[in-house]
């Protein structure tokens, strides 16, 4: 039996896979994954804002090592993650799922292997201020350094 997908053949994934820029994002799926060295979270973000990239998904982890700590609770408190969990240390996946908030990403290959980089993060309602911010500064030609 054969079956029609519409979009299979196309080139969105390549699109998704060089996600740069600052997006206004909805944690559609969380979960820890331990290693012995390097334990994380894999996360799926759903892009609410630009507009133009609302339907699409991406996917970044954040580490969970000593050395990461200072990210994951950076991206914890923009999102507005329970405080009472955060001050027990501790994080429920559940508990992660729809928080929304502001990800400034960045998309790197190393060794064969293609990355999406969550380098910053803001609290969603700071979003209006960095679209309209990046918007002002896109037209003169400069990158935005807000995040």
């Amino acid at each position: 039996m054969r079956r029609y997908i519409p979009g299979l053949h196309s080139g969105q994934q390549d699109l998704v896979s060089n996600l740069d820029g600052l997006f206004l994002v909805r944690v559609e799926r969380a979960s820890y994954r331990w290693h012995p060295q390097k334990p994380y979270f894999a996360l799926r973000f759903g892009i609410l804002e630009p507009t133009c990239h609302e339907a699409i998904s991406f996917s970044g982890r954040l580490y969970c090592t000593n050395r990461a700590l200072w990210k994951l609770s950076w991206f914890l408190r923009d999102f507005g993650y329970d405080t009472e969990l955060l001050a027990r240390d501790q994080v429920d996946e559940r508990a992660l799922l729809n928080l929304r908030g502001v990800v400034r990403t960045s998309f790197t290959s190393h060794n064969g292997h293609s990355y999406q980089n969550l380098d910053a993060f803001a609290p969603a309602c700071e979003w209006e201020t960095f679209s309209s911010g990046e918007t002002k500064q896109s037209d003169s030609g400069e990158t935005p350094d807000a995040l």
